[in-house]
């Protein structure tokens, strides 16, 4: 008689890998940016920063970097609380806290990037 595996979790697996590797990239891509931009400015005071985001495509290429590390450190953090975290109660607890809190810093990011 052939034992049938019992099938327990969600199964991200290939996806979330992808999905980690590509947020990984874009972050790299616009940490190199950011980095070369930064260099550029003519002096380090708060009208040359406030002048490089002042541009609408910089602003929203910085806002889709902390969604790409936000959605990164989900993946990261809920795989951890998958792993780890045995009893169902508290992994949900840790799962909900997680989100809401990079859902809140998300807003929070957006906040600042358009209040300039």
């Amino acid at each position: 008689m052939v034992k049938q595996r019992i099938v327990v979790g969600a199964h991200y697996g290939l996806r979330d890998w992808i999905a980690q590797r590509a947020t990984a990239v874009w972050m790299v891509i616009y940490s190199l940016i950011f980095g070369v931009a930064a260099l550029m400015l003519p002096e380090f005071s708060y009208e040359a920063w406030s002048g490089m985001f002042s541009g609408g495509l910089f602003k929203f290429f910085t806002f889709l970097f902390f969604l790409a590390l936000f959605y990164h450190a989900w993946i990261g953090v809920r795989d951890i609380w998958m792993d780890y975290i045995k009893p169902t109660g508290v992994r949900l607890a840790l799962h909900l806290v997680t989100l809401f809190l990079l859902v809140g810093y998300a807003g929070w990011v957006a906040q600042i990037l358009w209040r300039l």
